[in-house]
């Protein structure tokens, strides 16, 4: 146990020290009130006031409110459809903090560097009635529109929403880091920087020792996205979104097995007093958001939802009262423990866990470096995230289409994460039944050790 402990120890050290994995888990978190804030308009305009899928269908009295739905829907659009332009901005300026830089000048410079390598200019094509849409720098693609169509129509300047959306996230996380860490390169070259008398305002004084950074910076991005569509024949966002994003969406979050494994992983961190959901929180959110939101944007659209594994899932089945699903501990214990001790603590920490929050169980127990109730402790977050996919792909539980806040207590984050169905909620009902099943044999068990007083 010494030795495990040692290695992640030393593992979750470098995590929680990683310059990159540190901005991509901050960026993500500082974006989380405006991602639900979108979802509350997803939730608007799809189970509240919605004539065809929401509750105004049973009580037609509410679509008075549908004057409103314009501004949910511009919310929803601005959160949620144009997510990649706010991560981008926020993992560069957790960069460019981390490299001694002050004030908002590295967001807005991320946020450029990703329009940089973003098709803003397409030509449509047309024939026998059918349209296509081409980006100018998809080479391969405006050739066999070409074939296909004929001639194009013209020309037009947009950014597409599925740069701006989930599909880019992962451009922007790139983006963000690499062109920020360009732009330090740069801005330690003392010959590069203009230096003014110290009569100029600081403020302009500032804008010209970055000026010749911030132009080489660009033009460095622009050069390196030059190359991937000469070399690929595509911009760099869909080059990325296809051999990057897209793959490790396929292998790990719709992956059962994968999403099982991050979670022992997760739970292993947990059971040697590391906090395992902050360690893994970088890796995991690029991953499983990409997939909530897209989920998010489907049901938006009145499209089929692609995904079972997202964030809110995960949240759902295999997060509920706490890291380890421990709310099922908490009801095994004061239904069916004789010790006054471990009724105590499991009496204050059930309020608590309600929302989710679980330290006072985790150490009071305590859970920590405890080898009966590790194994539970360690198991039943997979088995209810098992039950779940279960539940869902059998068609009795509904897809996960609405991010809700991680502190939502059970059974009305089940209801409002899939749109409002009470399936939902009495899935989450089963699983926590799985999770007190789960954890009563250890729980006597460890009862047991503690009479005896080992």
């Amino acid at each position: 146990m010494d030795v495990i402990g040692d290695v992640l120890s030393r593992a979750g050290a470098w995590c929680s020290q990683n310059k990159y994995l540190g901005a991509i888990r901050n960026a993500f978190q500082n974006y989380m009130p405006l991602t639900i804030t979108g979802a509350f308009g997803v939730i608007w305009t799809n189970v509240l006031i919605n004539k065809q899928t929401g509750l105004a269908r049973l009580i037609p009295s509410l679509m008075v409110l549908d004057v409103l739905n314009p501004i949910f829907q511009a919310i929803s659009f601005a959160t949620i459809s144009c997510i990649t332009l706010g991560i981008t901005m926020l993992v560069a300026q957790e960069i460019g903090q981390a490299n001694g830089e002050q004030g908002a000048y590295p967001a807005v410079l991320g946020l450029i560097l990703f329009m940089i390598v973003t098709p803003t200019t397409y030509q449509v094509f047309s024939k026998s009635g059918k349209f296509a849409l081409v980006a100018t720098t998809q080479s391969a693609n405006m050739a066999k529109a070409a074939k296909t169509f004929g001639s194009s129509l013209g020309t037009f300047v947009a950014i597409n929403e599925q740069y701006t959306g989930a599909n880019g996230l992962f451009t922007g996380l790139i983006v963000g880091i690499v062109g920020l860490e360009i732009y330090n390169f740069y801005r330690k070259k003392e010959v590069l920087r203009i230096s003014m008398p110290e009569q100029i305002p600081p403020g302009i004084t500032r804008s010209f020792e970055v000026l010749i950074p911030t132009v080489l910076t660009c033009f460095t991005v622009g050069l390196i996205s030059l190359f991937v569509q000469i070399l690929s024949g595509s911009d760099m966002n869909a080059l990325i979104y296809s051999t990057l994003q897209l793959p490790l969406e396929h292998i790990i979050g719709d992956n059962l097995l994968a999403v099982c494994i991050l979670y022992m992983i997760t739970m292993l961190f947990w059971c040697v007093g590391i906090h395992g959901n902050n360690l893994v929180s970088a890796i995991k959110e690029p991953i499983f958001r990409t997939l909530l939101y897209t989920n998010m944007a489907a049901y938006k659209n009145g499209q089929a939802i692609p995904h079972i594994f997202n964030l809110t899932f995960l949240q759902m089945f295999g997060e509920f009262g706490g890291s380890g699903c421990t709310i099922g501990l908490l009801i095994a214990i004061m239904i069916f423990s004789k010790r006054e001790d471990n009724r105590t603590i499991a009496g204050i920490s059930f309020v608590p866990a309600l929302f989710n929050i679980n330290e006072t169980v985790t150490f009071g127990i305590p859970l920590v470096l405890n080898p009966i109730l590790d194994m539970p402790f360690i198991f039943a977050p997979v088995l209810c995230i098992i039950t779940g996919y279960i539940l869902t792909v059998i068609g009795f539980c509904p897809r996960v289409v609405v991010e809700v806040p991680w502190t939502t207590p059970p059974l009305i984050m089940g209801f409002l994460a899939t749109g409002g169905s009470w399936r939902g909620a009495v899935s989450q009902l089963i699983v926590i039944a799985v999770a007190t099943l789960v954890y009563l044999p250890f729980l006597l068990i460890y009862e047991r050790t503690q009479e005896r007083g080992v």
